[in-house]
């Protein structure tokens, strides 16, 4: 059977996504690129926040209408979306013909037999089981890099997120299982692997009795093939010294770290239920940056929360810029149904929101175009990650850059260099996110 397959949302989800299509192509099934000769359809979806859940609702529809009027017989619904509007997907969507839940991709070969069978199909185990490893994962980033999922759940509850509710508690996914998925993904061509979970920096506390992600990374260095390791999701108060020396000695760790922390007002932290004070905050990047002097930290931050006032908001201003993080992010609040924050009084309009997210970035702007500056003379080292069409020029990442996420180096050179390929580069310019520079030598192994 042809099969489209569209994953949504995060790179966590992107993790779910690639098992399912190794269990589909595993059984004999084509996934093609298009919906005209797609026999099914698979959407994996997402509902992390309100655009989120549009998009996710409008590809669904959008499919739906192939399956009406196209050549499409099956469709099928998975993930956060899935999990959350289990009845409203199935009453108000007839067209759809399986819905799983977030721990129940497994089943995808056999939600799509059910359906094949003419039988309407759903799968929704209990949220804080761990999924098997099917052993079949495709890896759909390219090759060269792709993501290990060490994780799955959370147990912050923060007020504002809904991913306890659809992903369960925390529950670290097995040292053994993940060493194999990594060397499996290391003779796929994966040369950077990406740490991720909802939150990595607590790896092992449920496994172990202790925090064990340093022990973790250790393992992971020693498997050939691998060149680049990078962690994402890394709650600033769950940094620990041992995760640390173990940067600063493996290295195959790239001295990067994502700290998402959403605010700075420490009012503003208590009411997200956040675990670390303005103060904490300041410490945390101010001991990783004198022990790693070369780190590149990124955050994320939401603006408009409820209750935040325009004092909240300069106090954030200034809290980024003494900082200067390497790169930051800022979305806009998304009030999610069955939340704390979403009935707490003191709701900010969306323009304002959006006003003061503009704010933030702007700032963050100038403050990265001063950083790339401070770069040019320098020599990096990138991996390729593309040409650029028509040009003598290639695409690639640094050590502080992550992808999808951060910028970019525009390497200028007549030689000829290859995705995946390393190569030293030095760097003759900066735009706000984006470096340029020129082929120091020959790129190396």
């Amino acid at each position: 059977m042809k099969i489209l397959f569209i994953s949504l949302g995060c790179d966590k989800n992107l993790a779910d996504s690639e098992e399912m299509l190794g269990l589909l192509t595993g059984n004999g099934h084509e996934i093609v690129d298009s919906e005209e000769e797609a026999d099914a359809i698979v959407i994996n979806t997402c509902c992390f926040i309100h655009d989120a859940k549009e998009e996710s609702v409008n590809t669904i529809l959008e499919m739906a209408e192939y399956k009406k009027n196209g050549t499409c017989k099956i469709l099928i619904v998975t993930g956060c979306m899935a999990q959350r509007y289990k009845e409203e997907i199935t009453e108000e969507i007839p067209e759809v013909d399986a819905v799983l839940g977030t721990t129940s991709y497994g089943d995808i070969v056999k939600a799509l037999n059910e359906a094949e069978a003419g039988h309407v199909f759903q799968e929704f185990k209990d949220i804080n089981a761990l999924p098997e490893d099917s052993g079949r994962r495709v890896i759909t980033t390219g090759g060269h890099f792709g993501y290990l999922k060490i994780a799955e759940g959370c147990d912050k509850h923060c007020t504002y997120c809904i991913i306890p509710s659809l992903r369960g508690k925390f529950r670290s996914v097995p040292e053994e299982r993940l060493l194999k998925q990594a060397e499996y993904m290391a003779s796929q061509g994966v040369r950077e692997l990406i740490l991720v979970a909802q939150e990595t920096t607590v790896y092992g506390t449920d496994l172990y009795g202790k925090k064990t992600l340093h022990i973790l990374l250790k393992k992971l260095c020693q498997i050939k093939g691998i060149r680049w390791i990078r962690v994402l999701y890394c709650y600033p108060e769950e940094i620990y010294d041992e995760l640390i020396q173990v940067m600063k000695e493996e290295k195959k760790i790239c001295h990067y770290l994502d700290l998402p922390i959403q605010h700075a007002s420490d009012r503003i932290l208590k009411r997200m239920g956040r675990r670390t004070s303005k103060a904490q905050l300041v410490g945390i990047i101010t001991k990783l940056r004198r022990e790693i002097p070369d780190i590149v930290l990124r955050t994320s931050l939401i603006t408009g929360f409820p209750g935040e006032t325009e004092e909240d908001h300069q106090e954030l201003m200034e809290f980024v810029d003494e900082m200067e993080f390497d790169r930051l992010g800022v979305f806009t609040y998304s009030p999610e149904e069955g939340t704390p924050a979403e009935t707490m009084e003191g709701q900010v309009p969306e323009e304002l929101k959006e006003e003061r997210r503009d704010e933030i970035m702007e700032l963050q702007q100038e403050i990265s175009l001063e950083k790339g500056n401070d770069r040019i003379g320098q020599e990096l080292l990138v991996m390729i990650e593309g040409k650029v069409s028509g040009e003598s020029a290639y695409i690639g990442r640094t050590y502080g850059d992550a992808p999808k996420v951060d910028g970019y180096m525009f390497v200028q050179t007549g030689e000829l260099l290859v995705t995946g390929d390393f190569a030293k580069v030095k760097v003759t310019g900066a735009m706000e996110y984006d470096l340029i520079g020129e082929l120091a030598n020959e790129y190396t192994e």
